[in-house]
């Protein structure tokens, strides 16, 4: 193991780059880079197993194979680099296939959580203006509410809708060898939205060059090695699942695990225990539902995993210390987000000194700074605003939001809006976020898509939505609702108004309280003050605590 200071000042990082990924122009191809580089053997690329049990496993052989064809169709039917194609998909290889052939042809790949409604899917296709979509039969129905759907490909059945393109037959009728598109590092590969508080979803292309820092970060930070066995919990569907359970093991020629089915502490233990997961990623809200489970969970798993990782959210002590005690296992914090990646890490692969409830330290290739409201850096002991010094970490792809300013870019420094405290040793610890995104069992949700939802409810006035304190979630999602004249709050109003966002936004977003009010906190000229109502809830679970 590396110390973290040497890894640091080596720059071995640009080593890298100089070896895996040509820095001219015209020379790079993600599907090239996380598939066709290590598919001249019988390595396996993806283990997957349904939520019925039924296991497969897949080469970066046969994987190059199907996306090639998939590459095929696409460019058949007219998708030039740049275009944009979703994936509405639960975890299956189907998925994976979407995204190597979409990389194969120059194409961009764009992510959609299935756990969407109709109305999260065309607010992300508005951003993308993506030309196809790939989903399968479970989540077709959400299309049919779009006002401008993409052409539709289908994986798991025959469509009823002869405009519908089945997925396997579609590949069944194309060549297996299909040329990819060169890329300049600085062309986008990945489409991500990532939600606001004060507009809706913002857009971001990730160019091929990225692929370099999430190498790295599978390396320094995961800790990912050749014998290990790895699983990242996270959905592809959202940033740490897409770049770090599929682009990251890929690209280092490491298999990747999918397991389509709900996250149950039966089905976690059953499949680390199955295939020998020995190095685990996950959120903090996952890490907890399986300590509730104590020693069920613990019995099953121990002797299994070497390391695990935490990401999303912070991670709490206890969980640090149950697995210590229970496992014998190291769990790490991680921190990043959906525009930069993972920055700032407690690493697997790198000696360095653990302070804890720190999040860690810069991921090597970037320059994390603490700044006040001046911009100026903070030294040791002060709260300021987490930032990297975009002049000063090669590894820093985020060039901003697509066809929007961004706001977060001030001089040298990108601007996190997270709040963070540089310690005495060089760790930075976590101390609150600045701005009004909620973290709910490790997502972020953006206020504004929830407020959006329940102002099409013809109940509602006006509405704002904040992150009410919760044990379990981090932050629950609370409602504060104005009520159309015509209606009267009720128990059952706050149901059907519940039941209305799930189904028109996610599952993860919609709020768990409604609280019916005659006007909401506002400043002079209009806009909504939601730390006003944020600050009353925890003053009010204060009193309740004392």
């Amino acid at each position: 193991m590396r110390d973290y200071d040497s890894a640091v000042s080596s720059f071995d990082y640009l080593q890298l780059a100089a070896q895996d990924l040509r820095g001219e122009p015209g020379a790079l191809n993600a599907c090239i880079e996380c598939c066709d580089r290590h598919a001249d053997g019988h390595a396996v690329a993806l283990y997957c197993e349904t939520y019925d049990g039924r296991a497969t496993q897949y080469t970066f052989s046969e994987l190059q194979a199907h996306a090639a064809r998939f590459g095929n169709f696409l460019r058949a039917h007219g998708v030039q680099p740049g275009d944009r194609v979703a994936g509405l998909m639960p975890r299956t290889v189907e998925l994976v296939i979407a995204i190597l052939g979409t990389w194969r042809i120059g194409a961009v790949y764009q992510p959609l959580f299935t756990a969407f409604g109709p109305k999260a899917i065309e607010q992300r296709l508005d951003c993308s203006n993506a030309r196809w979509i790939v989903t399968d039969a479970h989540n077709r129905p959400k299309l049919d509410e779009l006002l401008d759907c993409p052409h539709v490909i289908v994986t798991d059945a025959t469509s009823q809708r002869p405009s519908d393109y089945a997925f396997w037959d579609v590949l069944e009728h194309q060549q297996p060898d299909c040329t990819p598109e060169l890329l300049d590092a600085r062309a986008p590969f990945l489409l991500m939205c990532t939600s606001g508080t004060t507009g809706p979803a913002k857009p971001l292309e990730v160019p091929v060059s990225a692929i370099l820092a999430f190498k790295s970060y599978m390396r320094d930070s995961i800790d990912l090695r050749e014998d290990d066995r790895f699983w990242n919990l996270a959905d592809p569907g959202w940033a740490y699942g897409l770049y770090y359970a599929v682009t990251g093991p890929l690209a280092c020629g490491r298999a990747t695990l999918f397991h389509d089915g709900p996250f149950t502490v039966q089905s976690t233990s059953r499949i680390i225990a199955k295939y020998g997961i020995s190095n685990l990623a996950g959120s903090p809200t996952a890490f907890r539902l399986l300590i509730d489970a104590g020693a069920e969970f613990a019995d099953a798993v121990r002797g299994q995993l070497r390391i695990v990782s935490s990401a999303g959210e912070p991670l709490n002590p206890q969980v640090i210390r149950w697995f210590a005690e229970q496992l014998g296992v190291v769990i790490h914090d991680h921190y990043g987000q959906t525009e930069i990646g993972m920055v700032l890490c407690n690493h697997h692969g790198l000696r360095h000194q653990v302070r804890e409830g720190s999040a860690g330290y810069a991921v090597p290739g970037y320059r994390i700074v603490v700044l006040d409201d001046a911009q100026r850096e903070l030294p040791t002991g002060q709260p300021g605003v987490l930032a990297v010094d975009r002049e000063r970490s090669p590894l820093c792809w985020f060039n901003g939001y697509l066809h929007m300013p961004t706001k977060a870019f001030v001089g040298r420094y990108y601007l996190s809006g997270d709040i963070v405290e540089l310690n005495e040793d060089g760790s930075i610890s976590f101390v609150g976020r600045n701005d009004d995104v909620i973290t709910t069992s490790g997502y972020r949700v953006g206020p504004f898509d929830v407020e959006s939802a329940l102002i099409e409810h013809p109940a509602v006035v006006e509405t704002a939505v904040i992150g009410k304190p919760d044990p379990q979630r981090t932050e629950l999602i609370k409602a504060f609702v104005v009520l159309n004249r015509e209606y009267l709050p009720s128990v059952e109003l706050a149901e059907v108004l519940r039941l209305h966002v799930r189904q028109r936004l996610a599952a993860h977003a919609y709020p768990r309280e409604i609280e019916f009010v005659e006007q909401l906190p506002k400043t002079p000229s209009g806009k909504l003050q939601r730390f006003v109502l944020r600050n009353q809830e925890i003053a009010k679970q204060q009193a309740l605590d004392t």
